[in-house]
């Protein structure tokens, strides 16, 4: 998958890919909603690889442009929304939802980009609002599907659990071995009463390398970025 990337605003990374393979486990199908597309990467992997009707919403103008030419350029269809997650009025419910949200926190040193600072920090779109919101758009035992800063588990389980949300799987992503989890990774329901998986942890890197699953999972994306600059 060819995908274009601003140069000079926030790029995809690992996150991204192994967010992708998690998703991947839970069969995608129906209508999709990605929140904060970015240059789309996430929603568009799972469109080429499940049959979703992919819709993906961003509020930043050169994010609708990448996300625009990548679908093209990877003819894949899709329905996206120029506007803040939370200010959108939508018209369908959705089967899934995914999102690689900005979930940097207060007390972290923060970027003078403009265009960094939207897509890093979740002052632009809160926890609870986010989930607030899925609430009202996902359909009955709908999936919610995303990754966020795994020192926030505390927040994340109370916001869930406040607009009745059953967290069905977690999966902790660490650099290394030895290292505390970076990511979390969420797949979460409603009316759902399953009890929770807990995954075995995704290990990043070893011996300076990625590891075989990390590996594995680069080799499934098999994307290919194009940064440009946007004028």
């Amino acid at each position: 998958m060819f995908l274009y990337q601003n140069e000079n605003g926030f790029l995809f990374n690992s996150d991204s890919h192994f967010l992708y393979d998690f998703i991947g486990q839970f069969q995608p199908r129906g209508k999709l909603l990605d929140i904060g597309c970015g240059c789309g990467i996430l929603g568009l992997l799972v469109a080429r690889d499940f049959k979703v009707h992919l819709h993906s919403i961003d509020e930043q103008e050169h994010n609708i442009f990448l996300t625009t030419q990548n679908a093209r350029i990877n003819k894949l269809p899709i329905h996206i929304y120029h506007d803040n997650f939370l200010s959108q009025n939508f018209s369908d419910k959705f089967d899934f939802i995914i999102s690689n949200p900005p979930y940097y926190h207060d007390g972290v040193s923060k970027s003078d980009n403009s265009v960094m600072h939207i897509s890093r920090y979740n002052e632009h779109l809160p926890l609870k609002s986010m989930i607030q919101k899925v609430n009202q758009i996902i359909t009955p035992r709908g999936h919610f599907i995303f990754c966020y800063d795994a020192k926030q588990i505390q927040a994340i389980m109370v916001a869930l659990d406040y607009f009745k949300f059953n967290v069905e799987d977690i999966r902790f992503v660490h650099g290394t071995k030895g290292k505390p989890a970076q990511l979390i990774m969420i797949h979460a329901r409603k009316g759902s009463k399953a009890l929770t998986s807990i995954h075995p942890p995704l290990i990043h890197f070893e011996d300076g390398e990625n590891t075989k699953e990390a590996k594995n999972i680069y080799q499934k994306t098999r994307t290919y970025s194009i940064k440009c600059k946007i004028t």
